[in-house]
């Protein structure tokens, strides 16, 4: 191990080490996980689908949905709908299934490092 490697070991705090451990923080990660890697696949393949038809099916992209509204305006408009349910289903996600388990290892943190611990410090 290096002296950089040992310096920053040193600086580690420990209640976090002991907390990492718990199946509290597993759940939270395998939670967090769980909705975002989905989610960014999911919205991921959806650009990627636009990319792709923008590229290879301009004759699809450019047919005409209503006066001058083409279906590449109707597929752009829509990435910015995608992008803002996201935030909102992540927002709500995390309301109900993150942020309790957060607060209570939280709690577990200040309750261990000492009531008037902030992250990182006690």
């Amino acid at each position: 191990m290096t002296s950089q490697a040992h310096e920053q070991a040193a600086r580690h705090d420990p209640v976090y080490d002991r907390l990492h451990e718990t199946q509290e923080f597993t759940e939270l990660r395998k939670r967090y996980r769980g909705f975002v890697i989905p989610a960014t696949a999911a919205f991921l393949a959806w650009y990627l689908l636009y990319v792709v038809l923008s590229n290879w099916a301009p004759d699809l992209m450019n047919a005409k949905v209503v006066g001058n509204i083409n279906v590449a305006l109707v597929f752009g408009l829509l990435q910015f709908v995608t992008t803002f349910g996201l935030a909102w289903l992540y927002s709500s996600y995390s309301n109900s299934k993150l942020d309790p388990l957060a607060r209570d290892l939280e709690q577990s943190y200040r309750d261990q490092a000492g009531t008037n611990a902030r992250r990182g410090q006690s």
